[in-house]
């Protein structure tokens, strides 16, 4: 992977930036993804933010091999802390964790009054994504979902607007599988989901064997609600 040959997981994320952003992305490792977005000429100004010493001087000394210090400042700080008001208008966070995602995000609240996009690719748990996005007036406008490398990866995209609207009266399902998802469905979307059940199963069947007990009662009731809804879901 380079600035001229993106993974298919970022050429994914890249796809969704809007023409004429101003893009921070956070956590952006070697700062693959804005270097390809600034020479493709999708966005004029980027930010590359990383809140580890190594990695911000790998995206800081790859900024500068491309040439590319004048149109995207490498930052270093905490999530969203990177950003200032007036800097950009879509953010982009890739390869975490969906609890981690969620964190940034409610952590940095104040800093997305002029978001207009984000874009956003958990590594697990898209759910705590969603729901965060629901409860806090961010409407869910496209989801994608792919294979590379045996891992499947989701990337949720969402702008302010109407937060209820993807979602039909199925709400709990489409709030863990994804609504557009659902409906698309296709290879990745059903292997990702058939191995999951089977892992739910997998656990069920070592709780059946346990004494009985409050809390493995309600995981039980817990893990047949998720079996249930992807079950009923697949098609």
């Amino acid at each position: 992977m380079n600035t001229e040959k993106l993974s298919e997981r970022l050429e994914t994320v890249a796809r969704f930036v809007p023409n004429g952003s101003k893009l921070a992305d956070i956590g952006s490792d070697h700062a693959y993804l804005p270097c390809y977005l600034v020479k493709k000429g999708i966005v004029p100004f980027a930010i590359a933010g990383e809140v580890v010493l190594g990695p911000f001087e790998s995206a800081q000394g790859h900024v500068e091999e491309e040439g590319l210090a004048d149109k995207i400042m490498v930052r270093m700080g905490d999530g969203l802390d990177v950003i200032e008001p007036g800097d950009v208008n879509c953010i982009s966070i890739a390869g975490m964790g969906g609890a981690l995602i969620t964190s940034i995000l409610e952590r940095g609240k104040e800093k997305l009054g002029e978001i207009v996009r984000l874009i956003l690719q958990p590594n697990i748990s898209a759910v705590t994504i969603r729901k965060w996005l629901l409860e806090n007036n961010w409407q869910l406008v496209e989801e994608e979902i792919m294979e590379e490398d045996g891992k499947i990866y989701e990337i949720l995209v969402a702008e302010k607007g109407e937060p209820h609207k993807p979602y039909t009266a199925n709400l709990e399902t489409e709030l863990l599988l994804g609504p557009f998802l659902v409906q698309k469905q296709g290879e990745a979307f059903s292997r990702k989901w058939k191995m999951e059940a089977q892992n739910w199963q997998k656990i069920l069947a070592q709780l059946e064997k346990a004494a009985p007990s409050t809390e493995t009662t309600a995981k039980r009731q817990e893990l047949l609600q998720l079996i249930n809804r992807v079950e009923g879901a697949l098609k």
